[in-house]
Parts: C-alpha cells; structure tokens; sequence
C-alpha cells in the first residue's frame, strides 16, 4: 500500500515478485485498490513483466484516473515458459495534490488458465530481409471484445498499435502486425499484449530477425571470349550479408545502353549467347536468399568486350562512276556495324595490271565512306580491281572488276633508238616507239632543219621541213639535203590525245668533192707565140670551201701544122679534189 498524500507527481514505488520459471499454462491474478477523500485519483497502477532480466519496458497493464469501489480483481495471462523466467513488477505512481492510496493484495500464481484474460499462443520468430515489412501473427485463447487492446511491445519498451483482428472461432482469434521498411536497427524481440475488462494477457518474446540480401565480393571471372558469347564463372562463394542462396543470377548490360537483361544461372559456369561483336559489356551476379526482398545488389562489374566477327558480306554495288587516263572513281553501296560486325575495320581496294610483261599489284587503304578515286595508274591499261572489307577477325572481298583506263599523250620516242645513216645529200632516219605509248600510237611527226655547215657560204634557210608517218613507219629517207651541214631533227608520238613531249637529236651529211662547171670551146682570151689567156669559172664547193685549183697543159702537134694545147683544171676542197 502506498499513501500518495504528501507525495510529488510522478514518485513512484515498487513491488516486485519472486522470479518466475513456469513449465505450464498458469495466471496471476491479484487485488487493487485506488482510494481518495475528495474521490480524485491519487495516482496510477502499473504492472511490469520483465524477462530474462532483461529491460523492464512499458506497461503490459495499468489503470489512472480513477478511484474503485473497494477491491478490484484483475489476472496477468503470460505465456512466458521455462527455460525462460520472468518477474511482475508492480508500480505506483503519486499525483501531487490528490491525497490518497494505491494498494495491491492477495497476488496468486495459479495453475490454470485465466478466466477472463486472454492467453496467447506461442508467437514465432519472423525472419525478413531488408527492407521488408515483418508481420507477427498474435494468435490468443478466448474471446474477443471490440473494447480490447491490442498491441506489440517491443524488448526496449516500445508499443506498435496492431492492424487486423480476426476471429477465428469462438475460442480463438488473431491479429496481425506489421514493422515496415526493416533494417538492422529494426532487429529486436517483440511479443503481443492484450488489454481486455479482467485483466491483460502477454505472449512469448519472438524475435525479428533482418538478414541481409547476399552481394558477391568479387565481379564474374571470365573464362572465354567470342563475337557472340562470354564464357564467365559467376564466383559467388565470398559474398557480403546473409545466406544461404538460394537463386543466382546473371545481369548483364551494354556499358552504353540503357537496358539489362537477367539469366538464372543453374551450372558453375554460364554462357551467354546471341551477344553482338565487339561489343562492351558490363556484367554482374546477383543472389538470391529466402524470402521476399531476398535478392541483393548486383555485385561488382566485370567490364569485357566481345571479339569480332567476320563480316558479313563484302562491299556491294561496287561500281567505276569515273574513268580518265591515270585515275578511277570508284562509288559503292555505304554500309555501316551491321555488315562490318567490328568498330574497327578497314576497307581497302586491291588493283593489279600487267605493264611490259611484267606483274604489277598494290593496295590503298580507303577512308572515305561511299567512293575513293584511285590515283597514279598508268594510261590505256587494263586493270583489275575489287574492294575489300576486313577487320581483325576475317575479311570479304567484293566481285572484281575490269576496267580500262583512258589514254594518254604518249612519252617520248627513246633517244637511244633514233639512229641515221648520212650521206651527201641525204639522210636516212629510224627510230623506235616509245616506251610508254599510253595508248595506241596514230601518228610520228619529225621536223629537221639545218643548223650548220662547213661552207660558210651555204645559204641554210630553205633547209627546213617536217614530214608525218603513220604508226607503223618507224624510218623515213630525207633527200635534197646539202653535204657537209648538220641538221636537228625531231620526233614526237601521238595518240588520239594528242602529241607527247619531243625528242631531238643532230646528225650530218657527208662532204663531196667540188664540181667545176661546163667550159664551152670559146676562143681563148688572148694568144702569143708563148702564152694563151683562158677565162676560169667557178668551181661549186659543195660542202666545204674550194681550196685550191689546178691545171695542167699539153701541146698537141700534127706533122706541118702549128701545135696546140689542151688543159686539165683540178679544184680541190679541205676535204676532196676533183
């Protein structure tokens, strides 16, 4: 008994009974008593079942606010079992200024059930995951009254309102609640409290139990690599948080895209199909425990690129759009990583074409999209040519085309081949085509004309011409020329695209002896006993000055007549006499 008179608010005062081991269903019950002169209450009662020595917590049962009528029963209903043990602390709280008492008798441990507070049914451990609401079922004999209070009491004290009661018969019914959005602080014991007309009725501590979802410490090992798979070991044996697992899984992602795709995995090792070629992929292991919620973070990436694969066709509608003497446009059909199947490839054209017997073959490597102009050919000449597309995997060649390039002036006739064969007063000429014709010879010009001669007095200027032959007349015979002079000549070649650059080489003709003129049988100039006077003409020099003339005289005698002379002239050059 406690007397409040005198006492400031919220003194208290306890008493407490024996530890408790019971083996059976058995109930408490006991008598208070709250008195007041001025019918104020005086304070309040509360009972506390503390467990295993554990906190006291809040209140199981309680009563304020009023005054009874005498003696009031009341019964504790605690399903609390051996091994466990437990303690009823009873405890009164004053209310300054409201004299009077607080009083508790006759507390009984009975074998029985209570008559009017409800008994619970053991209440189960819940085990979630993280993050999932745990729901207690409360499950209790006896019957239910909407008047009754029910709750869950947490180890430290706290009180969560419960949700849903049900009936399930006349003898029993159940509530449920639920603690939302678990954690690791959310682990504790928790056990159900009723608070009905006779009394109060409490369950068993259960505790919450709060895994956490298991995460792999390590990314996926790759085991094989191809265009359009991956080889991987998921490596979940060293994980973070709580097993067992029971479900893995395989997430895998284009470091670049926005979608992911998830596969159980049934085998120690996996392999994922239909991936595209060189492609970076981004993969990780997900587990899987019991429960809902169980399915943890995916863990750390293992970040790998598929090879590539061979392509799928080479270039297609390759086509010359463009044909001249020394370069070919070529244009084909764009195409982009699904014909490629490989960020990196490269696209080449491979040509080849005989020149002189001899093989010639190249390749250029083309960085354009849609067309290339191949440059440096040779004219009028027949080649052969196809695209190429290869990256590190393979490589597909498009249909080879044949195509002839335009002609071309030609080159110039060889020097080396431009012989002559001179004579006095004319010069045999030949020579031999070019060496690059770059196309189909039409037509040789030769222009000459003189330079030089060793007459002095040769007048040069009328010696001059150019004649044309057709393109198997490799010689021609130039007559009318004067000995002794040299003479330039040159060659060019043509085909239909015009003349090609010219050669020129000198060659002269030979010198020929002088010729003296006609000497008619004129009178002499003048005659003596002793002399005869004679009128020289001019010897023509042809080619080289006269040098010198000579005569000779022989007297011619007939028997009784007067003698006579005949005269031998001889001109002579630098180089003949005659």
């Amino acid at each position: 008994m406690v007397n409040s008179s005198g006492r400031a608010s919220g003194q208290k005062a306890h008493l407490l009974l024996p530890t408790l081991k019971e083996n059976d269903t058995h109930c408490i019950d006991f008598h208070y008593y709250l008195s007041s002169r001025d019918r104020s209450s005086p304070g309040s009662l509360n009972v506390y079942v503390k467990v295993n020595g554990g906190p006291q917590g809040n209140p199981i049962w309680n009563v304020s606010g009023v005054v009874t009528e005498g003696w009031v029963k009341a019964e504790l209903a605690i399903s609390t079992f051996w091994p466990h043990f437990y303690q009823v602390i009873f405890e009164s709280v004053s209310l300054k200024g409201h004299p009077g008492y607080i009083a508790v008798d006759e507390v009984r441990v009975l074998a029985h059930p209570c008559r009017k507070a409800p008994h619970f049914l053991r209440l189960q451990n819940v085990e979630v995951n993280v993050g999932q609401n745990a729901t207690f079922q409360c499950i209790a004999g006896g019957k239910w009254s909407q008047h009754d209070k029910l709750w869950l009491q947490q180890w430290n004290g706290r009180d969560t309102a419960l949700m849903v009661t049900r009936v399930v018969n006349h003898r029993r019914f159940s509530a449920t609640v639920s603690v939302a959005d678990t954690s690791q602080r959310s682990i504790s014991k928790y056990r159900c409290v009723i608070r009905s007309d006779g009394g109060s009725g409490v369950s068993n501590y259960a505790e919450l139990i709060v895994k956490e979802p298991p995460t792999p410490i390590a990314p996926p090992e790759l085991l094989a690599v191809g265009a359009t798979y991956l080889w991987i070991k998921p490596n979940a044996n060293s994980i973070i948080g709580d097993g067992p697992i029971i479900l893995k899984e395989v997430e895998y992602r284009t470091t670049t895209g926005n979608w992911a795709e998830t596969h159980i995995v049934d085998s120690p090792n996996y392999k994922l199909w239909h991936l595209d070629p060189d492609v970076e992929y981004e993969i990780r292991v997900l587990l899987t425990r019991p429960g809902e919620g169980g399915t943890g973070p995916p863990g750390p990436p293992l970040t790998t690129r598929t090879k590539c694969a061979d392509p799928v066709h080479g270039p297609q509608n390759v086509e010359v759009v463009d044909i001249r003497s020394r370069q070919l446009t070529l244009q084909w059909e764009p195409f982009g990583y699904a014909v490629t199947r490989c960020h990196s490839y490269n696209l080449t054209v491979q040509y080849q074409y005989v020149f002189n017997q001899q093989k010639f073959e190249a390749e250029e490597l083309i960085q354009t999209s849609s067309h290339y102009t191949l440059r440096g050919l040779r004219p009028f000449m027949t080649i052969r040519l196809r695209l190429a597309l290869s990256n590190p995997e393979g490589k597909m060649e498009s249909e080879e085309l044949v195509v002839q390039t335009e002609e071309d002036v030609p080159g110039p006739v060889p020097l080396e081949s431009i012989q002559g064969g001179p004579f006095e007063e004319k010069i045999y000429v030949q020579w031999k085509p070019p060496n690059e014709t770059n196309g189909i010879i039409t037509l040789y010009e030769i222009t000459y004309k003189a330079v030089g001669s060793l007459d002095p007095s040769a007048e040069l200027s009328s010696q001059r011409g150019k004649v044309f032959k057709l393109r198997n007349e490799t010689h021609h015979l130039f007559v009318g020329l004067y000995p002794g002079t040299t003479y330039s000549f040159t060659i060019k070649a043509s085909t239909v695209k015009g003349f090609g650059p010219p050669i020129t080489t000198r060659i002269a003709t030979k010198i020929s002896a002088p010729s003296m003129p006609e000497y008619d049988t004129d009178s002499p100039l003048n005659e003596t006993d002793t002399t005869i006077t004679v009128m020289l003409k001019p010897a023509q020099s042809r080619g080289a000055p006269v040098r010198s003339v000579l005569h000779s005289g022989t007297a011619l005698s007939v028997a009784g007549r007067s003698a006579s002379w005949s005269f031998i002239l001889s001109v002579s050059s630098a180089e003949s006499m005659n």
